[in-house]
């Protein structure tokens, strides 16, 4: 199952008004495409429905998160927001959790290869357990959305569908990755930027890692930017 990253109006994406790269790049070339929208021609009416839910829903979010939030819980869900989207795949996500986790627990030995069950890995465990203080928490613990304001938390809580997800910040995730850059590879915004431009299907775990790290930086810098969240989406 292919892993995406999106960034821009939830109501856009809950309408299904969004290519993710591999769409993109079919509907260029003129070969057939999965529209998420059922109805494309109707695009601005589905929004329309679909906003309202969303306003509401981040009320009550907003309302529930009280005090935790350092500004308020806001941002464009107009048509106009911009979008931006990219895919780490999950190979490449997994690869960059378990270099966060190997890089609190230094005494573990990171694996070369990605493991498959690389969710129940020791050294992530051991990050994602009650009472760890983990510096790369927006990553490492399950969050699906990260929304554009700023706060340490993370928690879980239903999305607009009603589904529980886990929840984080765009900035403390952004500062978070800024941070584990600078205590292990330590690379410049040139050498992050030609990461991002080699797609690595197979690989060690690091160089998978390198990749996602680069699509994640960027998308989080622009969903920051633009004050939108940013969403995983499987």
């Amino acid at each position: 199952m292919a892993l995406d990253v999106y960034v821009g109006s939830l109501t856009r994406y809950y309408a299904g008004a969004w290519e993710n790269i591999v769409e993109k790049a079919a509907r260029a070339r003129g070969a057939p495409h999965r529209v998420r929208s059922a109805k494309p021609t109707d695009e601005g009416k589905s929004q329309d429905r679909i906003r309202p839910r969303v306003l509401a829903w981040r009320a009550a979010l907003a309302k529930a998160l009280g005090d935790r939030l350092s500004a308020p819980l806001d941002w464009d869900e107009t048509q106009a927001a911009p979008w931006y989207t990219h895919r780490p795949g999950w190979d490449g996500f997994g690869s960059l959790v378990l270099w966060a986790a190997y890089a609190e627990h230094p005494a573990l030995r990171l694996p070369e290869t990605l493991p498959e069950e690389w969710d129940h890995d020791l050294a992530l465990t051991r990050s994602t357990t009650a009472g760890f203080r983990s510096r790369y928490s927006h990553l490492v613990r399950n969050v699906e959305m990260w929304l554009p304001v700023a706060f340490e938390i993370t928690f879980e809580g239903e999305d607009v569908e009603g589904r529980r997800v886990v929840m984080g910040s765009v900035t403390t995730l952004r500062r978070q990755l800024a941070d584990l850059n600078a205590a292990t590879w330590k690379a410049s915004a040139a050498d992050v930027a030609a990461w991002g431009r080699v797609v690595t299907e197979e690989g060690t775990v690091e160089e998978r890692a390198r990749f996602a790290f680069a699509v994640l930086t960027e998308l989080a810098e622009r969903a920051q930017a633009e004050r939108l969240p940013m969403k995983l989406d499987h």
